[in-house]
């Protein structure tokens, strides 16, 4: 294999070379796509504070934390002059979603989450960049990869490097990959020519992704509130479950795909080809009430590795209760939520009881 030197000094057309390098360095290593930008995010960054004014984030405040460094990238990395964006595919095939969301005694767990937890992959791939890049450039470099561990706002990047554009529903969408896709981002020292960000967005007309929305969290195209959002419900918020939304939550016990799923651009979406991002213990197809009796130890020990270890077993429980009181009424259901109540901690009691409300009402 032939070595291209490249130092920030030669020519530009080297600069395109070692560009070039490091997209079919990262296709090899597993990533779809591979994107480059600048670190200009001024845009970005008012919209943001636009957005957190508005209340919009919720309990999450650790997205008004750390100052201006979302958008200001050489703060979060002194030395950043380029940014390289990644996709990675993540959706497996024969998930049956649909079937899932339908059959309100199966629990809907967000496609994302069927795998293991794809920060470490990701990171890790990115870290393996990171050192081929530093390598073939012969010199000292900058780099510091980021796969959502710090200040980044990965979709205006991903946008801004041409990966592709943020549709109505706030994720970033491809002509060709749909939206089912992880992000990673690589901060470098190395000035990388830009590529032609996504500046057109083509969702035209169409508004079916703020249609389905189960909880309408979306007050305007473009714009989430993620006070109603089942993803933010069901994985960020802490505490009980604002009733309003409950009902409107189904059988989704870990995140919500709703605004994916009815996407007409998905229709171009590809299966992984990640063994690490297919469904482990049946998770694609597995009962309400078969998850709501794991013991905490095997909660512990089945989400291992996964992205659903990070709300605990506590809202897990919480989770599984609303889409039981949401399932349809049976002695089966009524005896796993009368078991489980004596033990409950008071959080989950409470989704308990509003479960057991709900067959009470059905007229079991």
């Amino acid at each position: 294999m032939s070595v291209k030197q490249y130092t920030p000094a030669t020519t530009p057309t080297t600069a395109v070379d070692l560009r070039e390098d490091i997209r079919r360095w990262g296709r090899e290593l597993g990533f779809q796509q591979v994107g480059f930008t600048h670190t200009n995010l001024e845009q970005a960054g008012e919209r943001l504070q636009s957005w957190l004014a508005e209340g919009f984030n919720g309990s999450m405040q650790w997205l008004a934390e750390h100052g201006d460094k979302r958008w200001r990238p050489e703060q979060l990395l002194p030395g950043t002059v380029s940014i390289i964006s990644v996709r990675m595919d993540y959706l497996s095939p024969d998930t049956n979603m649909i079937a899932r969301l339908k059959d309100g005694d199966s629990a809907y767990i967000s496609r994302y989450a069927l795998g293991r937890d794809y920060h470490k992959l990701i990171r890790k791939r990115l870290a393996t960049l990171a050192k081929k890049i530093e390598e073939y450039s012969q010199q000292p470099v900058i780099q510091r990869p980021f796969v959502d561990s710090a200040p980044v706002m990965e979709k205006p990047i991903a946008e801004q490097a041409g990966l592709g554009w943020i549709g109505k529903h706030t994720l970033v969408l491809n002509r060709e990959a749909g939206s089912w896709f992880f992000l990673g981002e690589l901060y470098t020292s190395l000035e990388l020519p830009a590529d032609t960000p996504a500046t057109e967005k083509q969702c035209g007309n169409c508004r079916a992704c703020l249609k389905i929305c189960p909880t309408q969290a979306f007050p305007e195209p473009y714009v989430l509130d993620a006070r109603r959002c089942i993803s933010y419900l069901t994985i960020e918020n802490k505490g009980p479950i604002p009733p309003e939304f409950r009902t409107a939550i189904g059988n989704r016990v870990f995140g919500c795909d709703d605004c994916q799923i009815i996407c007409p651009w998905n229709r171009f979406a590809k299966a992984t080809g990640e063994d690490d991002f297919r469904p482990r213990h049946s998770l694609d197809n597995s009962k309400l009430t078969t998850l709501f009796q794991w013991t905490e130890d095997e909660f512990l020990e089945r989400t291992a590795g996964s992205p659903i270890r990070r709300i605990g077993y506590e809202r897990w429980q919480r989770n599984l209760a609303i889409g039981l009181g949401n399932a349809p009424s049976s002695p089966e259901i009524i005896a796993v939520l009368e078991q489980t109540l004596p033990q409950a901690s008071l959080l989950v009691r409470e989704h308990i009881e509003w479960a057991l409300d709900q067959h009470v009402t059905d007229g079991l």
